[in-house]
């Protein structure tokens, strides 16, 4: 392939995937494969100035390339173009120069928004017993819905934490939001029918699950971790 001496007016539009995230697993898949990337774009039948343009604009620059590209580094093309879906996130490593915030409680509030799926921990016999759980926020409490006898049915007064996080691996930032306090079984047929009412209240497994449970914290607290001089990947679900 010949090597492109003069860049494009204009990029081709990008069929899936943000080249900035492309560029960062060439750059991974290569260290972890020991090759530079001169000699991967040699594999690829391609001059280096060329991956350098392929990786600016994208792979909708020259979708050929990009699966030579991938079979060069023993990857499919969606998993070059799109990342692994299957993957846990956080796989960046650490933020350049991070920083550590502590969340004030309403900051808290604020990350947990109106609903979203988060992480309700359980007395266990041994080991706390962690489960995900869709959860709706109600005023300075957070309740979800479950079978009578599932495994998140805690018992009325159980000590329950409850935890959501959010990672944003592009910009190696997060926060994580946890509360403690007890567990409260909704009983009354009024209040069960409000909360089923507000946002995003069915279980998002799935199945008949008529119990309500409410978190009642005692304690709020959050961290932020992100770069010194960048944004905090914050946000509600």
């Amino acid at each position: 392939m010949n090597e492109i001496t003069s860049t494009p007016a204009a990029a081709p539009e990008q069929a899936a995937g943000h080249p900035d995230d492309i560029a960062r697993r060439v750059v991974t898949r290569c260290r972890q494969l020991g090759l530079s990337q001169d000699e991967a774009a040699a594999r690829a039948g391609m001059a280096p100035r060329y991956l350098g343009q392929l990786l600016d604009f994208g792979p909708g620059f020259d979708p050929g390339a990009v699966f030579r590209l991938a079979r060069v580094l023993g990857v499919s093309r969606d998993d070059l173009v799109e990342g692994r879906t299957d993957a846990p996130p956080g796989r960046t490593g650490a933020a350049a120069r991070p920083r550590l915030l502590r969340l004030t409680e309403q900051e808290c509030w604020d990350r947990l928004g109106t609903h979203g799926v988060g992480r309700i921990a359980l007395p266990g016999q041994r080991f706390p017993l962690v489960l995900p759980v869709n959860y709706t926020v109600d005023g300075t409490t957070v309740a979800f819905r479950t079978a009578d006898f599932g495994a998140a049915a805690a018992a009325a007064g159980d000590d329950v934490a409850f935890e959501v996080d959010r990672i944003d691996d592009r910009r190696s930032s997060g926060w994580s939001v946890l509360l403690g306090g007890r567990a409260e079984r909704v009983r009354d047929p009024d209040e069960e029918r409000r909360l089923a009412a507000l946002a995003a209240a069915e279980p998002w497994a799935g199945g008949h699950r008529t119990l309500w449970i409410r978190i009642v914290p005692e304690t709020v607290t959050g961290r932020l971790v992100g770069p010194a001089d960048g944004q905090d990947g914050g946000g509600g679900p």
